[in-house]
């Protein structure tokens, strides 16, 4: 039973088995989920990232030593970590939480400078949730100025 809890928590109640797109499916429930606790408050959806980034990182390990994997795909509860992270940025709007969606997707997927650098360097689970929390940072961060220039020019 705790494998497959486990199991349900790292893959995002199952939505990392998709066959195509496991991370936009895990960040497209990501959004779901985050989208309540936003409402009522980024700081709060910042700590849970926070919070669950740390269990992540234990689960991961443990995860990694029982199957003899590094950053298995269907493992997206990195990719909660980084939406709730920008999410939680770019704050309550519309365009706030599409944006965040889209920058996290991008920096997740392209992995820019030293994104890409914990995804290659850094072992364990630090490295699998590493990544993603910094994509998230940054995504939210451009979401965050997008909702700002949207305000400005409309």
């Amino acid at each position: 039973m705790r494998f497959f809890s486990r199991e349900c928590f790292l893959t995002l109640f199952f939505s990392g088995k998709v066959s195509k797109g496991p991370g936009t499916a895990g960040s497209a429930v990501a959004l779901v989920l985050g989208l309540p606790i936003l409402y009522v408050s980024a700081n709060t959806l910042f700590l849970c990232a926070i919070l669950i980034g740390l269990i992540a990182i234990k689960q991961i390990d443990i995860y990694e030593a029982q199957t003899n994997t590094h950053d298995d795909k269907e493992i997206v509860i990195d990719e909660l970590v980084g939406m709730w992270m920008a999410m939680a940025i770019a704050g309550w709007s519309w365009v706030g939480i599409i944006a965040s969606f889209i920058f996290f997707r991008l920096f997740d997927i392209l992995k820019p400078s030293i994104i890409g650098k914990i995804d290659r360097d850094v072992e364990g689970g630090l490295g699998v949730v590493g990544d993603d929390a910094l994509a998230g940072i940054l995504g939210g961060l451009c979401a965050l100025i997008l909702t700002h220039l949207v305000k400005v020019f409309f």
